[in-house]
This record gives C-alpha cells, structure tokens and sequence, in this order.
C-alpha cells in the first residue's frame, strides 16, 4: 500500500522540474531575443540542435541507471546528487553576460545544453521511479495522477510568480540592464525551491519492485528489446507530437500577449496587493485547469481506457484551437475561457502517457525477461525533448520568417503568424499525436493478463531462490 505521504513525495519531484521546463518553454524565447538580445532564427536554430543532441542523452542516463545499484535504489540516488546542481546551472541559463553576440550565442549554447543534460540526470530517473515504486497498474495511475498535479501546481506557481518577481527585482524599470538583473533573480528564487522540493522526493520515496531476472544485461539486449518494443515506438511519436503542440502554445503566448493583445495599455491586474500581467495570469491559468485534467484522466480512463480518454481529449483540443484562431484582440473573456478548455484536455493526457510508459515496461518484461525500467522511462523524456526541440525551432523560424523583431511594433504578417502559433500549428500536433495513439496496442485487458503472469514468475523465482 502507497502512503500519501510518499503520493505526495512523489509528486514532489515533478513540481521541481517542471517550474523550470514550463519556465523554459514560455519565457525562454522571449527572453532570449528581448532580455538577452538573439534573434529569432538564432534562437531557434540552438533550441533545436542543443534539444535533439540532448534528447539522445536520455537514453544513455536511463542505461547508467537501469546499472545503478546503491543503498538508496537504482533512481533515487540522482535526486540527491543533482538537485543542487539543476539549481545553479537553471540560474547560469537566466544570466546575461556582457559578451559580443558571437560571446553569447556561445554562452547561450553552453549553458542551455548544460541544464538539458542536468535535467536529463534528474529527470530520466526521476521517472523511472514510477516503474519501481509499485508493480500495481492502479498505483501507477495514482502516482502519475499526484505527479502531473504536483508538476501543474509547480507550474502554476512559476508562471503566476516570475515575471511579478523579475518587475520586483528589477524595480519595475525597463532599463534592460535592470531586466536582466531582474531576470536572474527571479530565475534564483525559482532555483532555491526546486532544490529543496527534489530533496523531498528523494526523502519521502521507496524502491520497491524488483527484476524477474537479477543480474546485469547486456547493453546490446537492451537496446535490441526496446527496438522490438512497438508499443514503446508508438507512445515516442504520441509524446513527440503532444509536447509540440504543447511547446508551441506556449512559447508563442508571452509574444501573443505583448504584440497581438498588447498587454501594456491594458488595466494592472493586482490580486493581494500583486500586480500581475496578462501572460502570466493567462499561463498559470493554464496550468490550473491542467491540473483539473489530470485530476479527470484517472476516473475516465478507469472507465473508459487510456487510449479512448486520450483521442477524446486530443480531438477536442484539435477544435478549441482552430477556434481559437478567429478571436480578436478584445474578446478576452474567450481567450482565456478557451485557454480554460484547451489546458484542461492537454492536462489530461501526460498522466496517461506516464502510466502507459510504465506499461510498456511490463510487457517488454514478459516478452523478454528483461526489465529495462530506466531505458525505457528515458524515451518518455527523450520525447519531452524532441517535442519542445521541433515546437520552439519552429516557433523561432516562423518569427523570423513572418519578419519579427523584438521590441518594436510587429507588421500584419507578424501579427498573423503569431496568431496561427496559438491554434493552427499547436492543431497540426494534436492531429498527429491521435494519428500514433490509436496504434497502441496495450489494452486494459491486455494489460490485466501481462500484470498477472509477471506476478506469477515472481511468485516462482521467490519459490526457487
């Protein structure tokens, strides 16, 4: 039996990373060519080749993992070793350094690719702990529910709170040497609470399931079980295509609120005594009703399965964004209620995908004899990467293609494109992320079967030992 406070423990570590990836994903680009002074095109081009490079070295974690054997576990060991430095180099990312810009295309580069491996170290075991914790599908399930609500909340707070944070520490000026400081500060506040949430995970979780087969495997069978592995293939092109209808929506908001919407001119919204801007509210508004999704998808799927709750939730999402293209610049109220709907479907799909994951871990289990949890995971992150990889060079191309520049007033092509990036394109992602799931091939009932015969070689091997 799962605890609540190891539920919550769990959940815990996905608050963490995700404060910094939704930061990644919404503030990132704009930073880069309004704080830190890239173009669009440049910025697109690093996120792409850092991202892709990066995406590959996930595998290679979950591989030195899955060969991790400590008093701690196979995974919960790079919660405590990494935590401190996913802090530091999230910081160094946020960092404006008085370079030419050749120097900090460099640093850019650098340090962006730095904090991917470093998320890659943390993250991929990270998940892997899903696979471990508990052998019970319904467990999973609960576990990915507290994860994507704890990562949602994670996300609620950085969205709402960052850029109140960079208005605060840079005194509200908008000298742009007073925004980059107040850039790094509020990137170091977000860094702090990520290092002490990763402790918690690491502190309040267990290890618990162990392979059929003890002993090491050899790298090659691994990788031939994971390439034989078709639900494996099609879950990678499901994720890929879900985090780039993801990864454009949000990258293109910050940019959607200050060109399209013009944020600026409109009335300050204080909540508390807080003043807020539009994105921001917008973002974390975002983020809560995801968490409303995740909250859903276990009760539905239950019900109705993974992959009926996940084309349901994709197909609609498919139609809120096409919709979402006609809105004006004053139907505000709309925008944010389809903000609402859209987040609410988009939300209610990763916990599905992470509980699917671990399913195929299952089966490839039964159909090999080989466990090969943190290979496995490690393509749930790859596909994260690949994901935000293909969204934000897209998304950084067709700014500079649609003739963005930064800090000025943007044309009307600008203005189109920058419309399209929060419906159209995130549509075309959505399509095709419907287009993989209903490939998959793991059922409930499938599911039932390769559970209760994995069950009864562990009863056998506890029997013989």
């Amino acid at each position: 039996m799962i605890t609540y406070k190891e539920k919550i423990g769990y959940g815990l570590g996905d608050m963490a990373s995700s404060m910094f990836w939704k930061l990644f994903g919404a503030y990132l680009m704009i930073f880069y060519t309004d704080i830190f002074g890239l173009s669009a095109a440049v910025v697109g081009t690093m996120f792409l080749i850092t991202r892709v490079w990066d995406s590959f070295f996930d595998p290679i974690v979950g591989i030195i993992a899955d060969r991790t054997n400590s008093r701690w576990g196979k995974f919960r060991p790079y919660l405590l070793y990494f935590a401190l430095p996913f802090g530091i180099i999230g910081v160094l990312t946020f960092f404006t350094p008085d370079f030419s810009i050749t120097g900090k295309t460099v640093y850019a580069y650098i340090t962006y690719s730095l904090m991917m491996m470093i998320y890659s170290a943390i993250n991929v075991p990270y998940a892997s702990l899903l696979g471990v914790i508990s052998p019970n599908p319904q467990d999973r399930n609960t576990l990915s529910t507290y994860r994507m609500t704890f990562a949602y909340i994670g996300s609620f707070i950085a969205l709402l709170f960052f850029m109140p944070l960079v208005n605060y520490f840079s005194d509200n000026n908008r000298c742009l040497q007073n925004q980059q400081y107040g850039w790094m500060m509020a990137a170091i506040v977000i860094a702090l609470i990520c290092v002490f949430l990763f402790l918690g995970c690491f502190s309040f979780t267990r290890e618990r399931v162990k392979p059929i087969k003890e002993g090491q495997n050899l790298l090659k069978n691994d990788i031939k079980d994971l390439f034989h592995n078709r639900p494996w293939w099609i879950l990678l092109g499901a994720g890929i295509s879900a985090l780039i209808f993801n990864s454009i929506r949000d990258g293109a908001t910050v940019y959607y609120f200050k060109y399209f919407i013009v944020e600026n001119i409109q009335s300050e919204i204080s909540i508390l005594g807080v003043p807020f801007v539009l994105s921001g509210l917008y973002l974390a508004l975002g983020q809560a009703a995801n968490i409303i999704g995740v909250i859903a998808a276990a009760p539905i799927s239950n019900k109705f399965g993974k992959k009926n709750t996940y084309t349901g939730a994709m197909v609609i999402a498919t139609i809120l964004s096409i919709i979402f293209y006609f809105f004006d610049k004053d139907q505000l109220a709309l925008i944010f209620i389809f903000q609402i709907l859209i987040s609410i479907c988009a939300g209610s799909i990763f916990p599905l995908l992470w509980s699917m994951y671990a399913d195929c871990t299952d089966y490839s289990e039964l159909q090999t004899g080989n466990r090969a949890t943190g290979l496995i995971f490690s393509s749930s992150s790859m596909s994260q990467k690949l994901g935000w990889a293909i969204g934000t060079a897209i998304t950084g191309w067709l700014l500079a293609f649609f003739g963005f520049e930064a800090n000025a007033i943007q044309n009307s092509e600008t203005i189109e494109g920058i419309k399209m990036f929060m419906s159209i394109f995130p549509a075309i992602g959505t399509i095709l992320s419907v287009i993989f799931i209903l490939m998959y091939p793991l059922s409930e009932t499938r599911m039932k079967s390769v559970v209760q015969q994995l069950n009864k070689q562990r009863q056998c091997n506890i029997k013989n030992s």
